[in-house]
């Protein structure tokens, strides 16, 4: 079953179950995935793109809980929570700092990398081999880092 299927199934679970914190999710996942459908490029939404348009909410949850936790907005913060809860379930593990800069390290040493004119390099690759496992602006610093 691919992840598109997947959502649909679990939007009819929640249902049943009357869980509105996850119907919400899972609705806005599947709204997403249907603007991607349709927005005239023609391509197939697959499994990638979806996780794609996953992180994409995770990442808008997120901001959205930091600014109603900073206006005490406690009860839209809740909900974005609840949300964010939902949808980081379709995420892969993330990996840990020490994971990620090791995994980082071995990549730049594979590109033979050694100078800031090698970071777009670097970063496309990282991008498609950590997907949903990193944050950007995450691998963003490391490679920086290494590279300087």
């Amino acid at each position: 079953m691919n992840l598109k299927d997947q959502i649909n199934s679990d939007i009819k679970d929640a249902m049943r179950a009357k869980d509105q914190a996850a119907l919400r999710a899972l609705r806005s996942v599947k709204s997403a995935v249907l603007l991607a459908e349709t927005d005239g490029s023609g391509r197939e939404v697959d499994d990638s793109s979806v996780l794609k348009i996953i992180q994409k909410l995770v990442k808008q949850r997120k901001e959205s809980l930091e600014l109603f936790e900073n206006e005490n907005r406690s009860d839209l913060a809740d909900k974005e929570k609840e949300e964010l809860e939902v949808l980081e379930k379709y995420l892969p593990k993330a990996m840990d700092k020490e994971e990620l800069h090791q995994f980082l390290k071995n990549l730049v040493d594979e590109l033979n990398a050694d100078s800031m004119k090698d970071m777009g390099r670097v970063m496309s690759e990282a991008q498609s081999r950590l997907a949903g496992r990193a944050d950007g602006k995450e691998i963003s610093a490391i490679v920086r880092n290494l590279l300087a």
